[in-house]
């Protein structure tokens, strides 16, 4: 039980690691959060900074979701008799926890959609490529980075429910990754949760392609 925890609380606190505020104070001299929409993520780092710090942003916030999986893995390798699927799963729930409720940064992070996405790639590449093209795709056509990120999020566990291949640690059955699918679902869409308001109402903000 020791290390379920322990995986759990490492994993936050990686998560906890703010790289747009690090990465926007270093660029630019401001908190992100002081800016634009408030949100300690890669959009409003493009909006608030620019292309540059955004990419940096996007790829540390990506890698903290495969660094705290493979961290988790790795416990599961060194401690045997240990449920390494339960492991990594726990790993990646806590690290999307810790971007959005950061112990380091008075526990007002980003949505954990880049964090989410390193994630998927290293839990099922097969299912974070799917995600991350069918996400790309909507925010092409509607403009709206919330847009792709919500519906990737539920598509998540709609293909755990088809795909059962390429599990960074393959089960027997589906049901724990149906499960850790769903929570990390519910964790995106609550992240957005004004965002839905905006959407319904109109008013979302909109990415410009020509800038």
């Amino acid at each position: 039980m020791a290390t379920y925890i322990i995986v759990a609380i490492v994993a936050y606190l990686l998560g906890s690691i703010s790289f747009s505020v690090i990465i926007s104070k270093k660029m630019a001299g401001f908190d992100v959060r002081e800016k634009g929409s408030g949100n300690a993520g890669t959009t409003n780092v493009l909006r608030s900074v620019g292309k540059k710090a955004a990419v940096i942003t996007l790829v540390c916030d990506v890698l903290k979701g495969v660094v705290a999986v493979l961290i988790a893995l790795l416990a599961g390798v060194i401690i045997k008799d240990l449920d390494k699927a339960l492991l990594v799963q726990l790993a990646g729930v806590f690290v999307i926890i810790g971007h959005t409720f950061p112990v380091f940064f008075k526990f007002k992070g980003g949505k954990g959609i880049a964090t989410s996405l390193g994630v998927l790639l290293i839990i099922n590449w097969q299912i974070g490529l799917i995600c991350l093209v069918f996400a790309l795709l909507l925010m092409a056509l509607t403009r709206m980075v919330s847009v792709g990120s919500i519906a990737a999020a539920v598509l998540f566990p709609v293909l755990v429910l088809f795909i059962n291949q390429n599990y960074i640690v393959a089960e027997s059955s589906n049901w724990s990754y149906l499960i850790f699918s769903v929570v990390i679902a519910l964790l995106v869409i609550f992240n957005h949760r004004t965002n839905l308001k905006r959407i319904f109402t109109g008013t979302e903000n909109k990415l410009s392609f020509k800038k």
